[in-house]
């Protein structure tokens, strides 16, 4: 069964740091195109940010400037650099397929908030 499994959330301050991981299990997603997406209380889901297996990154305008997404092939594992941080980042953050994510592949997520 496949699955992508999140960490790296937590509770930090407006302007700080953090980083996500995304660890696929149960298929290799190497040659994806992989995103990040994050859901916020009372809203829809959104692509924050994607990245293809030639290294191309794509951002929400929202996050340009301050996020970065990577991905290490020989670990099979994505990353969302998330610097100075804003209240209304705070949001579950999911990765997934990031043209057209695949419902089944949905993991928890992982909690972000960003409070003073």
């Amino acid at each position: 069964q496949v699955q992508f499994v999140e960490s790296g959330g937590g509770l930090v301050r407006p302007g700080g740091s953090l980083t996500l991981s995304c660890v696929p299990s149960g298929r290799d997603f190497r040659i994806y195109t992989m995103g990040w997406y994050r859901q916020a209380p009372g809203k829809q889901r959104e692509l924050v940010a994607n990245i293809t297996s030639s290294l191309i990154t794509n951002y929400a305008d929202s996050v340009k400037g301050r996020f970065t997404i990577s991905r290490d092939n020989a670990k099979n594992t994505v990353y969302l650099q998330m610097n100075s941080l804003k209240p209304e980042d705070t949001a579950v953050y999911y990765c997934n397929l990031g043209v057209v994510p695949d419902p089944r592949y949905w993991g928890p997520g992982t909690q972000v908030t960003v409070s003073s």
